[in-house]
């Protein structure tokens, strides 16, 4: 089992009501050599008690608080600059891992010598009929990405990993986001899509594996940003974060991944936004989306 340490980034904004849930996947990590920084983006709510109680009780625990919301990317920001182990991974405040995810991720690293690695995920939705939440099944494209196990692979060799795009699915080295100045755009949502294809066409390899790693919450009350793409602001950054990760994948002559990519964003991600836009009242929704789709690949 590896012995490498591990830095968890944990940013986190009025996520009161799971983020105790999270801390405890992390505390049940089989993976013993870890730190976490959790990152407070000034909430409102019990998130800032709860962050700051782990850390007075927990010296793997330190936090950080911005004084003002500046978003997630600033908040993973943040705490990359705290980051001083040599393996590096994020966990959002209202997800949770499952038990074996570091130590999954940090093995295979050990191994491979590669720049990251990749694994699953599952969707947590809510239950219908109890206050609860219940972990589904790994999507197809997720699959996709990550299964069969795949180790130093590239995204020429592998381009349906460039359907992973969340920040929270992988451990890299430290020094591969510093040799690549790798940081998340700030001021705008889906702040991982670009990132991620970044880290993809940035990497020497990596490696894949078709364990899930992490239980990724979709929130009963629909306040998470994926639940919220019928605001007309949040729909541009959206389709922004779509396009410019497929220009990053252009940019690197990366082009089975550019038509691998084009095609999951039609089959994914355009249907659910062209009901959407079917009553919306603002006509400026459908312009928006009609100008995307024009410069699709596939």
């Amino acid at each position: 089992m590896s012995s490498t340490p591990v830095t968890v980034i944990v940013p986190g904004y009025d996520v009161a009501a799971f983020a105790e849930e999270a801390l405890d996947s992390l505390r049940a990590q089989t993976h013993r050599h870890w730190t976490a920084v959790l990152v407070d983006d000034a909430s409102i709510d019990d998130t800032t008690r709860i962050f700051a109680d782990a850390a007075a009780s927990d010296p793997r625990f330190r936090l950080e608080r911005h004084e003002e919301q500046r978003g997630l990317g600033a908040a993973r920001n943040t705490g990359l600059s705290r980051v001083n182990t040599p393996y590096v991974a994020f966990l959002d405040a209202d997800d949770r891992f499952r038990p074996d995810a570091l130590t999954r991720l940090a093995d295979t690293l050990d191994r491979t010598g590669s720049d990251f690695a990749v694994g699953a995920y599952v969707r947590l939705r809510p239950d219908a009929d109890t206050p609860g939440y219940t972990a589904g099944d790994v999507q197809p494209w997720v699959t996709a990405s990550t299964s069969p196990a795949r180790e130093r692979t590239t995204i020429a060799e592998h381009p349906a990993a460039s359907g992973n795009i969340v920040a929270w699915s992988k451990m890299s080295r430290t020094r591969f986001w510093d040799m690549h100045g790798l940081r998340f755009p700030e001021g705008r949502y889906y702040e991982d899509q670009v990132l991620t294809q970044r880290m993809y066409t940035a990497a020497t390899a990596f490696d894949v594996i078709p364990d899930v790693v992490v239980d990724w919450r979709q929130r009963r009350e629909g306040g998470s940003i994926t639940q919220r793409l019928g605001e007309l602001d949040v729909l541009r950054d959206y389709l922004d974060a779509l396009g410019e990760g497929i220009a990053v994948l252009r940019e690197a002559g990366a082009d089975a991944a550019v038509q691998e990519r084009g095609a999951l964003i039609r089959t994914l991600d355009l249907p659910p936004l062209q009901l959407i836009a079917e009553t919306h009242p603002d006509p400026a929704y459908r312009i928006a989306l009609d100008a995307f789709l024009e410069t699709l690949p596939g």
